[in-house]
């Protein structure tokens, strides 16, 4: 894991995931790239386009590169390798061009989730990143002084699809010598037997060798409560997901479970793009 980037709105959220992302990088001798998206109202965009506001844009970028150096200069950061980026782009848009840049091998988001109409009509742009990233998404919702991934929840239905990203979750597993809990989340709208259900995940561990690893059935509601639930009850440390990007009225009529746990789960998530 050679570089980690960690975009910014220097939030308190985002401190929270730039103080996990420098505990990883300790460990793992990562360069921190610190994103920080410039995105200008659209009257002034148009203004700079004309060259009539250029003092103005140059007084925000100067702000800008300032609040990133005194970030750069937190104590934990100490003896890591920071890169600081201020970018003038929509910020999905500029996460997306700098992660392929740059070669991230991770993207550390901070999220105080959302709820309500809010969640259904805006989302966060983590959600947003999640959904579209094609690099592994690691969202922090609270301040962890001691970061740890000892027991990772990965939730699926264990079909091909999901062999594609599971394998960058055994990648990031390996880095933290972690256990891997499989589980399938049964609800009344998804019911499968028992023996179905462990042959699939079984046949799926046996495939990648698997040898740390536990397999579990947990019966809730909905699959997203489900996770959530179990993932409490063995004290997991991080949940692994792999999502779909929907985009337009197709996340729209058919939601996404990982965009959900990004939102209402209190533990780290970790997204893998089928």
């Amino acid at each position: 894991m050679k570089r980690i980037l960690v975009p910014t709105d220097f939030s308190e959220h985002a401190e929270n995931a730039l103080k996990v992302a420098a505990q990883i990088a300790q460990k793992h001798n990562s360069e921190i790239i610190v994103l920080h998206m410039l995105e200008l109202p659209s009257q002034m965009n148009d203004a700079v386009l004309g060259g009539a506001s250029i003092p103005e844009t140059m007084l925000f970028m100067k702000k800008a590169n300032e609040m990133l150096d005194e970030v750069s200069s937190r104590p934990y950061l100490d003896g890591i390798p920071v890169t600081e980026i201020v970018k003038m782009d929509k910020p999905i848009h500029g996460i997306s061009q700098v992660s392929k840049e740059y070669n991230v091998d991770l993207i550390v988001m901070g999220s105080h989730g959302s709820s309500g109409i809010e969640e259904l009509l805006i989302g966060s742009n983590t959600e947003k990143v999640v959904r579209n990233s094609e690099i592994p998404v690691l969202v922090i919702k609270k301040d962890i002084s001691n970061f740890n991934a000892t027991n990772i929840v990965f939730a699926s239905d264990f079909s091909d699809e999901t062999k594609k990203p599971f394998e960058k979750l055994l990648n990031f597993t390996k880095f933290f010598d972690s256990k891997l809990h499989l589980v399938t989340i049964c609800t009344p709208n998804s019911f499968k037997p028992t023996h179905v259900v462990e042959k699939a995940m079984n046949e799926f561990a046996n495939e990648f060798n698997l040898t740390n690893y536990a397999t579990h059935i947990y019966n809730d509601t909905n699959i997203e409560k489900g996770i959530i639930n179990f993932s409490n009850s063995i004290n997991a440390d991080i949940v692994g997901m792999c999502t779909h990007g929907r985009t337009g009225f197709a996340h729209f009529f058919n939601g996404s479970i990982s965009e959900g746990l990004v939102n209402h789960s209190v533990k780290p998530v970790i997204t893998f793009k089928i």
